[in-house]
């Protein structure tokens, strides 16, 4: 199919309109958290002088009662139960709401992120779909397509769980990332538009790969959360012990608990996503190599992402490993997914090595 030079030369350009765009929505998403941040500091000085108090004293006489790993400060307690009542009570002014319903004040700075953020979605779902049409196949047949699709699902992700939950406080982090993969495709992976390898001119291309694509963005939206649940369990920390707990902007982050809630729910579409990449890849290797697994490299980094999420979900579901550890180890699992698309695909031989630069 003859590939239209034209029509590739316009999706660059939404690709970096889009970029641009982006990167306005995430001055603004940081616009608002320094803004709210100033307001919620003279409230916070004389509350923190009231609830830390109580904080100290509640978190006190359940001392006795409370799990280990609450008392340690992991932002839950044994299989998530969270913080005793008093503990509860205590943090209650210093976070959000839990549910993450759209209640307080109004935040027209987020509101703005949140349109300029929609309208960079849109640029950039017409550079990857004018990116399709000029090559003539799916646009992810090489590691520029994979980085700026990829990046469109992030967004397209974190938009869509905006409709249900406020998560305007993960808009910084979100919009950053996809501002980082739109520049790391375009200054590390150019790629002019062209035709597929012979070994990628397959329907598992779709498959396969669409489906990696879609959990890569939902492994990146739980990472974020996982970020803030860290400094959020920090905070929540500083508090109980009767401390300056800083970090003001978090106030507009629900607690470290709801944060590890939603995120191990993330997680397990992720990795269902995940699994059945793994799956996938390996029909379409027998169908391509005559084998359904090789130890090729890429294969290999594949599982590993696979088993790190695996033990993520089991210590978690089962043998109570919340709070901090499990951040940790959504972490580590998408610090995987890093290295196996930049390192393993650019630094290491193997048959995936048509995926290209």
């Amino acid at each position: 199919m003859t590939v239209n030079e034209t029509l590739g030369a316009w999706s660059e350009l939404f690709m970096l309109l889009a970029a641009m765009t982006y990167l306005v929505s995430f001055v603004a998403f940081a616009w608002d958290m320094a803004a709210h941040s100033k307001t919620l500091r003279g409230t916070a000085e004389a509350e923190d002088r009231e609830l830390v108090g109580a904080a100290t004293a509640g978190a006190g006489a359940q001392d006795a009662a409370e799990p280990a790993d609450a008392r340690a400060g992991h932002g839950a307690g044994h299989r998530g139960r969270g913080y005793r009542t008093g503990a509860r009570s205590a943090l209650a002014g210093h976070v959000a709401d839990e549910q993450m319903r759209y209640t307080g004040e109004r935040r027209p700075a987020a509101r703005v992120a949140v349109a300029v953020m929609v309208l960079a979605f849109l640029v950039h779902a017409a550079a990857v779909v004018s990116r399709a049409f000029a090559a003539g196949r799916v646009p992810w047949g090489n590691m520029y397509e994979f980085c700026t699709t990829g990046a469109l699902v992030v967004a397209g992700v974190y938009l869509l769980a905006l409709l249900a939950r406020d998560l305007r406080f993960v808009g910084t982090l979100v919009s950053g990332l996809v501002v980082i993969m739109l520049c790391a495709a375009t200054i590390g992976f150019p790629t002019p538009v062209g035709p597929l390898q012979p070994a990628l001119q397959s329907w598992w291309l779709v498959i396969h790969v669409s489906i990696a694509v879609a959990a890569s963005g939902v492994f990146t939206i739980t990472f974020a959360m996982a970020v803030l649940q860290l400094l959020q369990a920090r905070r929540e920390r500083a508090i109980l012990a009767g401390q300056a707990p800083g970090m003001d902007f978090l106030r507009m982050v629900p607690s470290a608990q709801a944060l590890e809630n939603l995120s191990f729910r993330l997680n397990a579409v992720g990795f269902a996503f995940w699994t059945f990449t793994l799956a996938a890849g390996a029909i379409w290797a027998e169908q391509a190599w005559g084998r359904y697994w090789g130890w090729d490299t890429k294969e290999v980094w594949t599982f590993v992402i696979w088993v790190v999420y695996a033990a993520y979900m089991h210590a978690r579901a089962t043998r109570g490993w919340t709070g901090t550890r499990s951040a940790w180890l959504s972490i580590a699992g998408y610090l995987c997914i890093i290295f196996n698309f930049t390192v393993v695909n650019t630094l290491f031989a193997g048959l995936h090595s048509y995926a290209g630069v």
